[in-house]
């Protein structure tokens, strides 16, 4: 902790479980791979609003530090980025391309009635031609399973750099 968070009698921040990635530099590897295979072809920003969108439902803060960041370093807005957390309310703020998507991604991310209604891979299937498509549900599979590394082994947020890990 900073001497400046201390001053402000910010919390403490909490230390990682686990760095699983020095454990299995194998996984960690192969798993940047696949992020940058999925994400060929979609374009940056609303590949960041497909990760923010996943980890703000996976409650990964470790992961909306790091696409927060990089949405911003690629161009996205603020007000969008903020907003993305609404976007129910905030339709206006996204194209029907990106609305689509972020339906899809809670869809695949949330899974509560155990599948994907078709109603909303529909929309998906009439805004993303199929090459593009199978690229968006990689990212967002993808981003789940890097959502779930970052929670179980409490990765800390705050550290991150844009383009770090790219």
């Amino acid at each position: 902790m900073s001497s400046t968070q201390e001053t402000l009698g910010y919390a403490v921040e909490h230390a990682p479980r686990l760095e699983w990635a020095q454990h299995t530099p194998e996984v960690y590897k192969a798993m940047i791979r696949l992020d940058a295979a999925a994400g060929q072809g979609l374009d940056p920003k609303l590949y960041e609003l497909v990760k923010i969108r996943a980890s703000q439902l996976n409650h990964c803060a470790f992961c909306l530090d790091m696409h927060t960041k990089d949405a911003l370093a690629a161009g996205e807005s603020v007000e969008r980025i903020v907003q993305l957390a609404a976007w129910e309310e905030s339709r206006h703020f996204y194209t029907e391309k990106e609305l689509a998507a972020i339906e899809l991604t809670e869809a695949v991310t949330v899974l509560t009635d155990g599948f994907v209604p078709d109603e909303v891979y529909d929309r998906a299937a009439g805004q993303f031609e199929e090459a593009e498509l199978a690229r968006l549900i990689a990212a967002i599979t993808v981003i789940n399973a890097w959502n779930r590394f970052g929670v179980t082994s409490r990765m800390a947020p705050g550290h991150y750099r844009p383009g770090q890990h790219g």
